[in-house]
């Protein structure tokens, strides 16, 4: 057995703390949802801000809140707007990897949804257990997907579209400059 990555909110900013609630973190449903976390589900979380790493336990706040409250003793590990990892993963046999596809949502700095990625382990020519990144919107691999702090893919694409380009061009220019 392996212990392999099951479901990742990358990039999530606090929002809120209660250190008098009784444990936990309080996410929104809608984004749980999109990568596949479970209510009482435990998780890693990991603040890129402090460096700070805890195991909680997921619920659910309101939908549509784009909330990430850190409660009971976890609220003493960030501050607001600390930009968050939070991984749940399983236990799975090295085979099974191949039909394992972990879903990544990744967030723009007002915790609305940039990216919805999923992991893929394949056999290649070169590895019996190769890995690629899909985008799970635009249906296509990429070598490595670049989280710019701050940057809103969407939007960028958003913006691009009403300069009038095609979505061809829209996607080169995202390949050539956000995605590696």
């Amino acid at each position: 057995m392996v212990r392999a990555l099951r479901a990742k909110l990358h990039g999530l900013r606090v929002t809120g703390s209660d250190l008098h609630y009784h444990g936990s973190i309080t996410l929104d449903p809608d984004h749980c949802t999109l990568a596949g976390l479970h209510p009482t589900e435990f998780v890693d979380v990991w603040n890129k801000n402090s460096g700070v790493r805890l195991t909680t336990y997921v619920i659910y706040g309101d939908p549509g809140s784009r909330c990430c409250v850190l409660n009971g003793a976890a609220a003493r590990s960030c501050q607001l707007g600390d930009e968050l990892i939070l991984a749940a993963s399983h236990d799975v046999q090295p085979e099974a990897l191949y039909d394992h596809q972990p879903r990544i949502v990744t967030f723009t700095p007002d915790n609305g949804v940039d990216q919805v990625l999923q992991y893929e382990v394949y056999a290649s020519d070169r590895y019996s257990y190769d890995f690629r990144i899909v985008d799970v919107e635009h249906e296509e691999t990429v070598a490595t997907v670049h989280n710019y702090a701050g940057v809103d893919v969407g939007a960028i694409r958003g913006e691009l579209r009403t300069r009038g380009l095609n979505d061809q061009e829209i996607e080169d220019f995202v390949r050539k400059y956000l995605i590696r």
